[in-house]
């Protein structure tokens, strides 16, 4: 009955946002654009969009300014029909508006120029915006360079929203957690298309260098429904640098104290007005043998890392535009115990090849700014063969992915609306040859159809309803609903709340690779059948809110805060650690997360120093078999974050990040008499981390850096649990819950071209 019913309210969306509605209208919205002397009307295409031009109604206060795009939107005053237009240098305008439409306005420069007025303004390295109906962090490339950023896990350091920990004790691979769930809860994004899904979500953050970044946005919690159905703890969507961009080429050389070379570049060409392309290449090599805790093993891999991407972008001035992806990722790695020419040594081997493509075809109005479609069309395909000594993973995933959206509005802007249709196609192969040959495959098709209905009054409030309507070849048709509300108060505060529902299909073991770094039996706990026709979906729904409000003091700026989400798992896949010399897959029905964030950021010193500081807390719980809720293992409850960017009058920049982690649960496996001693109640330690990083810009094309990774030097004593004798029973590098590497010292030198 449910489902019927949400069915007809979809469909009453759909309808609705399709339909020609004839509502009066209250805004008026059109393009400003800059003419030199001699162009005519016809020369629009040709013209540039006048970015921050003024526009009111005549003898009112009612007004607005112009987008990057020249774009405005302006409430109509009743009775009033005289538009005020002005822009630095240029003519100002008083135009008579007739139309119910949109309109373009063309401005020309003054006789003779007069002088302007300089105004500079410090752009925040990380800020939120106040007109976002969901709450969006915007990461911007100040932000990736207050660190090494060598790659996506890596550019999260000085991001208090985002965790960041050791997989396990062999790979030195990392994740992050947001919200307090995993990484395969994240939805992340690569220019708005589904990237990091299946046996790449976790290693996947590897695949995308931090040199390449221009940009990222990560909301938390429910995300727009033309994006999919997957992603409950939120999205991370990552922006390269395009063709277009300033830059004809940026290099960047890194070197650590841990063995690290990197070697990264990129190359732009413009051919003409509407062609550009670019190449971008990445190269890592680990070749020094580290093992700072002293436990026999390599604290990296050995190996080499090699991305290589090639894109294209075309734009014509009729609006057409054509953009084009091909990357390719190859891995080769061993590691293990430091002397790995041991006949007797404990080996790690790890090979992946992968190649992505995508396409991005999209058609904007000119005349109708508010008015385009675009097809979205992706392809993936992932090989990786890796083995723990004797235990090996094979995997194999062919995806293909593919979005149409059209967007438009229901008789003015203050009601847009966005319809569509998606497609994805997975297959996968997940083979554990030591278990038995235990095969998990499964193929599902998820054509779906989407709708979402934006409402904008003034700045003050944006409600979005968003609803979608899958039907995967496993599970069957579901709904996806998904609802945003953001308000302004007159103190400036912005208050935001969300909701939605979330589902999606877990690589079970992809997920969890670290379970092979152990002498642990792997169980798959239920019907053997439904493992391999395919897993039961995970299936969760996510409540937020949230508010900030900007202040001034001491004529500097500074923003606090707040935000909560709840997470609701109906069902979910749960690695179950808690029984020693077994790790237990199975389904649960009942788990939940909560989350809690205070931030602060001020600028002491104007234009000179920065702070940044965040408390967090969750209550993360699952309902284990034995019907019992535990806490989640190896996640702190609470963490304090600081982080202090100075900029000298010499242009020398200092970012130091420290970092509180509160006491973790350990899993209930303590067989082990060394690890009971040092944790007789079954928690961790807390610890403090410190991180600082240093850059100076010589002659605007060169950047030197110098930085520090953990500065207390503070390593997790037995992180791999009888790392002496890897063949005895409670041999386990799976249990990490603190750093690995003591101090990293690393250097490293950038070059742009513009």
């Amino acid at each position: 009955m449910f489902k019927y019913l949400v069915l007809h309210v979809f469909l009453y969306i759909f309808f609705i946002a399709s339909a020609k509605a004839q509502l009066a209208d209250t805004m008026l919205q059109g393009q400003v654009l800059l003419f030199t002397k001699n162009q005519t009307d016809a020369d629009d295409a040709d013209a540039k969009p006048a970015v921050g031009a003024n526009l009111y109604w005549l003898k009112t206060n009612v007004r607005c300014t112009t987008n990057p795009r020249g774009e405005f939107k302006i409430p109509r005053v009743v009775g009033n029909n005289t538009l005020v237009i002005s822009y630095i240098n240029y003519i100002r305008d008083t135009i008579t508006v007739a139309d119910t439409g949109g309109i373009i306005v063309r401005v020309r420069p003054q006789e003779k120029k007069i002088n302007g007025i300089v105004i500079s303004a410090k752009k925040a390295a990380t800020e939120i915006s106040s007109l976002s109906t969901s709450q969006v962090l915007k990461i911007g490339k100040g932000e990736l360079l207050k660190a090494a950023c060598c790659n996506l896990s890596e550019s999260f350091e000085t991001t208090p929203s985002v965790d960041v920990n050791y997989t396990d004790g062999i790979t030195g691979q990392k994740q992050i957690q947001l919200l307090g769930l995993a990484t395969p809860h994240t939805l992340f994004t690569q220019e708005n298309i589904p990237n990091l899904r299946g046996l790449a979500s976790i290693i996947g953050l590897n695949f995308t260098p931090g040199t390449w970044v221009s940009d990222m946005q990560l909301s938390k919690g429910a995300g727009s429904v033309i994006n999919g159905y997957e992603g409950v703890a939120g999205q991370i969507n990552v922006e390269l640098i395009k063709p277009t961009s300033a830059e004809k080429f940026i290099g960047n050389l890194y070197q650590s104290s841990s063995g690290r070379s990197e070697v990264n570049a990129v190359i732009n060409k413009k051919w003409n007005n509407e062609l550009a392309s670019g190449l971008q290449l990445h190269y890592k090599n680990q070749w020094y043998k580290q093992d700072q805790n002293r436990d026999g093993f390599l604290d990296n891999p050995l190996g080499n890392n090699f991305v290589g991407l090639y894109r294209m972008q075309y734009f014509n001035k009729n609006g057409f535009e054509l953009q084009g992806i091909l990357k390719y990722i190859f891995t080769n790695e061993t590691g293990g115990t430091k002397l790995i020419e041991n006949p007797k040594a404990w080996l790690y081997k790890n090979k992946i090849n992968r190649y992505e493509g995508s396409v991005k075809i999209g058609k904007a109005y000119v005349n109708k700014p508010w008015k385009s479609m675009g097809l979205q069309l992706a392809y993936f395909a992932h090989a990786q063969n890796t083995s723990g000594n004797l235990r090996e993973y094979i995997g194999k995933q062919n995806s293909a992915y593919g979005n149409y959206i059209f967007q438009s509005v229901i008789g003015n802007t203050n009601h847009q609306y966005k319809i569509g249709a998606s497609i994805v196609a997975d297959n996968f192969v997940e083979n554990i040859p030591a278990q038995n040959a235990f095969t998990l495959n499964r193929k599902e098709v998820v054509p779906g159809i989407f709708a979402e209905h934006t409402y904008n009054y003034l700045d003050k409030l944006t409600i979005v309803t968003g609803l979608r309507a899958d039907n995967s070849s496993l599970y069957g048709m579901f709904f996806t609903p998904r609802f945003h509300v953001r308000y302004k108060l007159p103190t400036e505060t912005t208050l935001r709340f969300s909701f939605g529902r979330a589902q999606r299909t877990a690589s079970v073991m992809a997920e969890n690779l670290h379970a092979l770094f152990s002498n642990r039996q792997i169980n798959f706990l239920g019907d053997s059948m439904v493992w391999r026709k395919g897993l039961q979906p995970e299936i969760a729904y996510n409540f937020g809110s949230s508010a900030v409000q900007p202040f001034t003091l001491n004529y500097r700026k500074g923003t606090v805060m707040l935000d909560a989400y709840y997470s609701f798992f109906k069902q979910q896949w749960l690695a179950d650690f808690e029984t020693p010399h077994v790790v237990n897959f199975y389904n649960i029905q009942n788990a939940f997360a909560k989350s809690l964030q205070l931030q602060l950021d001020y600028e002491v010193i104007r234009k000179r120093m920065d702070v940044r500081m965040a408390y967090r807390y969750y209550d993360i719980q699952s309902k284990y078999r034995d019907s019992i809720f535990l806490s989640k293992a190896l996640v702190s409850k609470h963490r304090a974050f600081v982080n202090v960017c100075y900029t000298t009058p010499s242009k020398y920049k200092l970012d130091v990040t420290a970092i509180w982690n509160g006491v973790k649960r350990l899993p209930n496996f303590f067989a082990d008499k060394v690890v009971q001693h040092h944790f007789a109640n079954q928690q961790s330690t807390s610890f403090i981390t410190l991180n600082a990083h240093a850059s100076k810009l010589i002659n605007k094309k060169y950047d030197v850096y110098i930085g520090a990774e953990n500065i207390t030097n503070y390593m997790q004593h037995h992180a791999i649990i009888n790392s002496s004798d890897a063949q005895n029973i409670n041999f386990d590098a799976t249990q990490i819950w603190g750093p690995l590497m003591g101090i990293n010292v690393y250097a490293g030198l950038r070059y742009v071209l513009k």
